[in-house]
This record gives C-alpha cells, structure tokens and sequence, in this order.
C-alpha cells in the first residue's frame, strides 16, 4: 500500500475515497486535527511516569462506538487543524516537558501524516500507538518501525455485540490478527518499571457483557506470556445511547468482580485493574480546541 496515495485505504472500512474533497466513515479529510494535546496522568503505572505520558488526542474515529466517552473528538466535532510540521513541534514541546512518551490517540486514519511527522523527527521516548484495534495489517507493518508500544483495545469477542455498538461485526476478526501482530514487540521495562517496548492491551468491561469479557480473556490466555492487559471498569454512560438502554448504567461491583476473578482464575498475571470507582467523568479530558 502507498500511504502517500489521496485515496484512503488506512482502515478496515477501506473507503477509498478522495480525502482532498471527500470524508471517509472516519469523519476526516485530508487535514490533520487534534483536540488536546498534554501531559496526562491517567494512563497505566508503566506508561505514566513522573510527569504523564505525552498524550495527543486526534480528531475522528473509524470505529465510532455508540458509548464513546471521546464523542466530541471522535465525531470530529471539536479539534484544530495542525500541518505535520506542527505536529514534530507539539513531539518536540511533549519531551522537553518530560513526557514519559508520545501517546498517539486514535492514530489510525491519519498513520500516513505521522510517519511523515516522525521521519521529520523521532523523539528520545517512546512511542505510542494508542488504538481501538481495528487495524489493517499492512499499515501497521508500515508504522512499525517507528511503533515502541502498542496500546490497543480489544472490545469485543461477540460479532453481534460489535455490530450493535460499533457497526463492525468483524471487529473481533481484525482486532485480534492486528494483536497478535502487535505483540511480537518484545517486552521491555527500565528499572522504574516504566514500559518501554511491548503490547498493553486494554478490555473495557460494558452492562449486562461479563460473558463476552470472558471469551476476551480466553482468548488472551493465549498470548499472556507475551503482552500486559488492563480490566478496566471506567464505563460511564455518554455518547449515542439513547437506543440503548442496556448501556445508560455503570457497571456494577458484581460485573467487575465475575471478570477479575475469571482472569485470576486463566492465570494471567501480567495484568491491571480498576478500582470501581473509576466510572466517572473527571477521567475525560476537557478538550483544548
């Protein structure tokens, strides 16, 4: 694939479209935008570090979850435009104020102008690639290169599920080739514990879902050796769910504790939890522009 090509063939949607006149189902052309860009605290232990992980939130999503706690960012309502120049300077001002790395939101649809940002300038600390894992193959082996972590979701098992909440009902299909991939990145951790090559992947636990979190797990258990996964219980109702009424509640203590205890039970121990209490609102950042 030719990444410098205008017609967009980034994601799994493959819209193909001309991006200097048209938008893709990701909401963007071919302008580069973001929503925030900060040193930001709430990343995972390995990933956060002393300062925060050097997080740039781009505008536009290919996934576009009814429940998304990013709605205004992912539907590309709010954002600014930035030129990849501008891009190099925000790696540039994220390191000097003591990033502990380059945490790319949502990077997927505009993978081609962040190579062309990194072949401009590859900064001193990690890079990563932040994504809901709906991933083609042969961009990611594209981006590879210049990828140290890899920080995907994997957020469904079910094919229905997916497609009711994403529209994707081949999200598991991808999202798990373009994890077993992503996992070939050794792991590698500095004496602070802090993650510095190697795959964290991330299961957000939704209402009335405990079954399908477990056939996550299951099929984690088969890679556990070889990547790091958070269980997370932050769900907090937003975004387009006035459709359904099965997600305009947290989950309950009881929901998380059947996921917890069924990944103790698998063994996994390269693994972080949530406290429940992480359902909550003051996590989703007040975007910028």
């Amino acid at each position: 694939m030719n990444l410098n090509k205008t017609y967009c063939n980034l994601c799994p949607n493959g819209c193909k479209i001309d991006k200097k006149s048209q938008k893709g189902l990701c909401g963007t052309d071919n302008n580069l935008r973001i929503a925030k860009y900060y040193l930001h605290a709430f990343e995972e232990p390995c990933l956060t570090g002393d300062k925060g992980s050097g997080t740039i939130f781009f505008c536009g999503c290919s996934l576009r979850c009814v429940f998304c706690q990013n709605y205004p960012v992912s539907r590309n309502i709010t954002g600014k435009i930035i030129s990849v120049e501008q891009l190099v300077d925000i790696f540039k001002q994220l390191e000097d104020m003591g990033a502990a790395n380059i945490n790319l939101v949502n990077p997927t649809h505009y993978s081609d102008q962040i190579i062309r940002a990194l072949d401009i300038y590859k900064p001193n600390i990690p890079i990563v690639y932040n994504t809901h894992g709906y991933e083609n193959l042969d961009v990611l082996q594209k981006i590879d290169r210049y990828i140290d972590v890899y920080l995907p979701d994997l957020k469904y098992f079910s094919p229905t599920l997916s497609k009711r909440y994403s529209g994707k009902e081949n999200y598991f299909e991808i999202a798990s080739k373009a994890i077993e991939f992503m996992v070939k990145k050794p792991l590698v951790f500095d004496s602070n514990r802090q993650m510095k090559s190697g795959t964290l992947v991330r299961h957000l636990v939704l209402p009335q879902c405990t079954s399908d979190s477990k056939k996550i797990l299951d099929w984690f258990s088969t890679i556990k050796d070889n990547a790091y996964i958070t269980v997370m219980s932050q769900y907090t109702p937003f975004g387009e769910i006035d459709d359904f009424p099965e997600l305009k509640r947290k989950i309950t203590k009881r929901e998380y504790k059947i996921v917890i205890d069924y990944l103790i039970s698998l063994n996994i121990k390269n693994a972080f939890y949530q406290q429940i209490e992480s359902a909550s609102d003051v996590y989703i950042p007040k975007w910028d522009f």
